[in-house]
């Protein structure tokens, strides 16, 4: 099989799903993948302004269900991704990242980076992106949720993206308050159940001309 079919196979294959196999369990090495997915995702300036928690404990899974509109997914999938984004960047912020470049890079001094954290700083911390931290931090997550979900149908898992949330009620149950971070969005992943009649539909898409333009 080519890798283009067996990209649009998989993404032919996905779909939003509704009930998750309460006994099927995302396998470790599968998981461990799709953890490096999210670690791997790009963001803009590389400041990755946001942290995944995965939630595996019962009750606090128990605890989110009514604060996601009931849908059983949050109980019944194998792992329960939330996608926190930064509530404010800082110079702190920022001076993590050309620490963290400088070790990587093995970089003598991080005065080479300084015209690029002169433009971080005068971007996304004084600027007028820095004004709107949390809401950019929240995009670049939507990044994150979308190359899990792509990365997870080519290794047959299957995901259900949940914008149906009660953000601050899920900052309270995660304990956030205080961390710099807040609820964004979520996913469930984990493999669907037989009963599942959605999974059978028929994708609803435009035509490809009506949505791709050339210009």
């Amino acid at each position: 099989m080519s890798q283009t079919k067996q990209l649009l196979d998989a993404l032919q294959w996905r779909y939003a799903t509704k009930i998750f196999d309460v006994t099927k369990k995302i396998p470790a090495d599968v998981w461990s993948a799709l953890e490096k997915s999210l670690v791997l995702t790009p963001t803009s300036y590389g400041l990755q302004p946001y942290q995944f928690l995965i939630v595996q404990d019962a009750a606090k899974r128990a605890a989110l269900l009514p604060n996601s509109w009931n849908q059983k997914q949050v109980v019944d999938c194998s792992h329960f991704v939330v996608f926190t984004a930064r509530t404010e960047m800082t110079e702190a912020d920022v001076d993590k990242l050309i620490s963290r470049a400088v070790a990587i890079r093995k970089l003598p001094t991080a005065e080479a980076l300084g015209p690029y954290r002169h433009m971080m700083l005068g971007d996304v911390v004084n600027g007028p992106r820095g004004k709107a931290a949390h809401e950019w931090a929240s995009r670049q997550c939507y990044i994150a949720l979308g190359n899990l979900m792509t990365c997870a149908a080519i290794l047959g898992v299957d995901a259900c993206p949940m914008e149906g949330i009660n953000p601050p009620e899920y900052d309270k149950i995660l304990g956030l308050a205080g961390s710099g971070y807040k609820t964004v969005v979520a996913c469930a992943l984990g493999y669907r159940s037989a009963d599942d009649k959605y999974a059978s539909m028929a994708k609803i898409r435009y035509e490809t001309a009506e949505l791709v333009k050339i210009v």
